[in-house]
């Protein structure tokens, strides 16, 4: 039987939880960030500031833009959020790919970029190569809001909100420098019978690791699902009692780690690690209540960085986003 392939020493991992409560918040006043990567080599954190169209990366405590120029669109349902560029992944040191979600759907691409080096001019968002898109044929509906991107050596893999019918994850070959055909891999709502893939990363094992957010008016149905990234075939699918899963990410010392959204109720949203609760299912411990995260990557030093939309008042206009990070030792 397979069983969740989760390291974790509950009483170890409990006993650093107050010591990482607070955070630290490095960049304010950001638009619906959306994406986290961190830069091989250099450990520069890089966020998708994702209503303002634009890529940036952290350097001496400022927002330093990278990419510029993406149009924006709508997600959601009561609240609606502005959304342009989203999910983000490093292939190589200087090799970005960027998820579009700032355009109709069958008209968005994975984009990758050469990125600069610090304080060089910004690149158009049309300065890339493009893999993609997923249009409409006469069986599925056009594929697009690609939410966030997974990389191995031999793929990129990102998940989709298009075609509510089927949840698709989308694949496309890596050959040398070049991309194959981004085409539709998984259909994971008609594996899992819940709606919306979101969350995505690699396991240690090289398993795709996801997280279906579900239906975002109904509370506590998302999953945690493992995949073989080679064929597709469904591994593990369990429930995790969490609302919205938007990001996965693995610990330095092995933990997985979940954020949710929470939709329709904020303030039981946060960040989550996922034990196994030995009987091979899932049991979400509650590390830290967030306000609206939506993306999490691990530094080069071990610390957690976070994206959080956060809450604005009613008539003012977005601005409300910030990246947190979380001391190292989780």
């Amino acid at each position: 039987m397979f069983r969740l392939p989760l390291t974790a020493t509950v009483i170890f991992a409990l006993s650093i939880v107050s010591a990482t409560q607070a955070g630290e918040i490095v960049l304010d006043g950001l638009k619906n960030p959306s994406g986290i990567a961190v830069q091989p080599e250099t450990g520069v954190v890089f966020v998708s500031d994702s209503a303002a169209g634009r890529i940036v990366r952290l350097v001496e405590g400022s927002a330093e833009e990278v990419i510029t120029g993406s149009s924006g669109d709508t997600y959601g349902k009561g609240p609606k959020y502005t959304i342009g560029p989203m999910g983000l992944a490093f292939l190589a040191e200087n090799r970005l790919v960027v998820a579009d979600s700032g355009f109709p759907d069958g008209e968005e691409y994975l984009r990758v970029f050469e990125v600069p080096p610090a304080g060089a001019a910004a690149l158009g968002y049309d300065d890339c190569t493009k893999v993609g898109p997923l249009a409409a044929t006469d069986s599925v509906k056009a594929e697009g809001n690609f939410y966030a991107v997974a990389a191995t050596e031999a793929a990129l893999y990102v998940t989709c909100n298009g075609d509510d019918t089927k949840g698709w994850i989308s694949k496309s070959d890596i050959t040398g420098a070049s991309f194959g055909e981004l085409a539709r891999f998984i259909a994971s709502k008609e594996a899992t019978e819940v709606d919306a893939p979101v969350a995505i990363t690699i396991s240690p094992r090289g398993e795709l690791v996801v997280g279906q957010m579900g239906e975002i008016t109904v509370p506590s149905d998302g999953l945690l699902t493992f995949y073989n990234a080679r064929d597709g075939k469904l591994l593990y699918n369990q429930p995790t009692g969490l609302h919205d899963i938007t990001a996965l990410a693995y610990s330095p010392r092995g933990h997985l780690y979940a954020l949710d959204f929470a939709w329709n109720d904020p303030s039981q949203g946060g960040l989550f690690r996922l034990d196994n609760d030995g009987e091979g299912g899932v049991n979400a411990v509650k590390i830290k209540s967030l306000d609206k995260p939506t993306a999490m990557a691990f530094g080069s030093e071990g610390a957690l960085y976070i994206t959080l939309i956060g809450s604005v008042e009613e008539g003012q206009e977005v601005g409300a986003g910030q990246l947190l990070r979380l001391k190292p030792g989780l």
